[in-house]
């Protein structure tokens, strides 16, 4: 019984496989956009995909990292929902080799799924360049919301794009909103899609103490969430434009408030023998 069981989650995911592929292929002439699913548990896999199917999506799903990187190659998505946890290859290394495919092109953004809730890995999903993480258990209504939010960050007209408009510069840092570039004192800095919009608020925002509900809602784009993903890429954000990201100067906290970007911070006092 157990074989035949197994079996038939075998056949059901391979039948859901082959019906969004042919989903996905017949819809991207429409316009629809492609989500690829990477999760070795076939249910989350089919409860995932009904949601975002039922969401308007075309969606493909893959069991594992060799699959997701082939199913990435033959056909590209316009976004991955991506597990951290895949046996063998895991989420990390899997994200790592769609950035390294991508130089010259834009990033297909991916929102990693995790179940852990040791920072340390929302961090490190971050840092390989994943644009977002949801920790398990999650409601697939809201990993909806995400997936939407993120397609309509990056698919925004400059008119209304967030990250677009004028350059900006300050504290050595310069922005450049229209081609996605950002540098310190000269040296070009490697963002993520959210790491770009939460910089490009604060430095349109300098002296503005902006609580994490705030920055959610104006840089996410959402109006709930884990509040903690705020906290981790602007730890994040820290580490790439800080001198010493375990002294911030420019994107200071205000203890019980919020952050506050510091367009002309206070110059470091070193001590020194009397």
């Amino acid at each position: 019984m157990a074989a035949a069981n197994s079996a038939n989650s075998a056949n059901s995911a391979n039948s859901a496989n082959s019906a969004n592929s042919a989903n996905s292929a017949e819809s991207t002439d429409e316009g629809v956009r492609g989500v690829l699913v990477v999760d070795d548990d076939p249910t989350v896999s089919e409860v995932v995909a009904g949601y975002l199917d039922r969401a308007g999506f075309a969606v493909r799903l893959a069991g594992d990292g060799p699959a997701a990187l082939r199913a990435a190659g033959e056909q590209r998505p316009d976004l991955v929902v991506l597990d951290l946890m895949l046996p063998g290859m895991d989420g990390l290394e899997v994200c790592r080799r769609l950035r390294a495919r991508e130089a010259g092109t834009p990033p297909v953004p991916v929102i990693m799924l995790t179940a852990r809730g040791d920072e340390d890995d929302r961090i490190l999903g971050l840092e390989v360049g994943a644009d977002d993480y949801v920790t398990k258990p999650f409601s697939p209504r809201e990993l909806v919301l995400r997936v939407q939010s993120v397609l309509r960050r990056v698919a925004a007209t400059p008119a209304a794009a967030p990250g677009v408009g004028p350059r900006l510069a300050a504290a050595g840092l310069t922005l450049d909103p229209a081609g996605r570039r950002a540098a310190k004192d000269g040296t070009e800095l490697a963002l993520t899609l959210r790491e770009f919009d939460l910089l490009a608020y604060f430095l349109r925002h300098p002296g503005e103490v902006c609580d994490r509900e705030r920055l959610m809602r104006e840089v996410w784009g959402w109006d709930f969430g884990d509040l903690s993903t705020v906290t981790v890429h602007v730890r994040r954000l820290r580490g790439k434009i800080e001198d010493d990201p375990a002294s911030p100067r420019l994107i200071q906290t205000v203890w019980g408030a919020g952050y506050r970007f510091d367009a002309q911070p206070s110059p470091t006092v070193v001590a020194g023998r009397a």
